[in-house]
């Protein structure tokens, strides 16, 4: 597959609009999988055709494994779109068993994030989606994410990424779009941006959805933008972009997507607490009034 000639993309195999799905708490910081079907179910109304819950915006690194099997199994119940699971660490043996329990758990996919931290060799980083992929029995999208991995993966290494069987797809949140061209044209994968900001500029090379923090609130005119993009009314699609741009900034600006989506989902009323696990702390009063802000300048309240 990534024998260096140009390569179709795939079709959207997720869905398009897939929000980086939060995990709701309670005010004692157990998980509330009543109010993460809830949440589910509104974000599937609202217009994503994908969900992904256990990534960071997911509060992942503070989430336990019995957690993260019980929201997939959660999840699933109550929709009827793919529900992808990250699966992930800087431990192979860990992200294996992540895998392993998820998929049985009914995730449609797993996404999982480059070995963070270590900053393993290109031979390393083949080595920890191999053994993935060994046990895999269900599609792998690679997490991309070099500004929280310190990682840079070069061209060569998603050539070989792109030959296991299980690897269909990539989250790409390295922000090059230059380089994402070449991956693509080179492995053939399913491309979905990771950036909100990068939305319709991913879309412009080939992506065919994003993974996304503003989705959770923005999930219709995103939707829209796709469409006006997919029946090339490009003037449409810009001038979505532009009307959503308030809202990237307020969601992401700070680097504090989790807190900044809870606190956009209160304001919305999807959300009854924003409670969080350290070292995250829910939003205060300014952060909740700047997400305020974002929305009404993104026409969403």
């Amino acid at each position: 597959m990534s024998d260096g000639t140009m390569h179709l993309l795939n079709p959207a195999p997720f869905g398009r609009i897939l929000p980086a799905m939060v995990t709701p708490m309670k005010a004692d910081g157990t998980v509330d999988f009543e109010a993460a079907q809830s949440l589910a179910k509104q974000l599937v109304a609202d217009g994503a055709d994908g969900l992904v819950v256990n990534g960071t915006t997911g509060e992942s690194p503070v989430t336990h494994m019995e957690e993260k099997v019980e929201l997939v199994r959660a999840v699933k119940e109550v929709v009827d779109v793919p529900v992808i699971s990250g699966a992930g660490s800087n431990d192979t043996a860990h992200t294996v068993r992540m895998v392993e329990q998820t998929q049985e758990a009914g995730a449609d996919a797993v996404l999982v994030v480059m070995p963070y931290y270590s900053r393993p060799s290109q031979d390393g980083v083949v080595g920890h989606y191999k053994a993935v992929d060994s046990v895999a029995e269900r599609p792998i999208i690679v997490y991309d994410v070099p500004g929280r991995t310190g990682l840079k993966v070069r061209v060569e290494t998603y050539d070989r990424l792109a030959e296991l069987e299980h690897v269909k797809a990539v989250k790409d949140a390295t922000g090059d779009l230059a380089a994402a061209v070449e991956k693509q044209q080179r492995t053939g994968l399913a491309w979905y941006s990771g950036d909100d900001g990068l939305f319709l500029p991913f879309l412009s090379i080939g992506a065919v959805g994003i993974i996304s923090v503003i989705a959770h609130v923005a999930s219709s005119p995103m939707r829209q933008l796709v469409e006006a993009f997919d029946r090339g009314d490009i003037h449409q699609a810009q001038r979505l972009a532009n009307q959503l741009a308030p809202l990237v900034h307020a969601l992401n600006g700070d680097g504090y997507q989790a807190v900044m989506a809870k606190a956009s989902l209160r304001i919305k009323g999807y959300l009854s607490s924003t409670a969080m696990r350290l070292p995250n702390i829910g939003p205060d009063a300014d952060q909740l009034a700047k997400a305020e802000e974002g929305m009404k300048a993104a026409g969403l309240l």
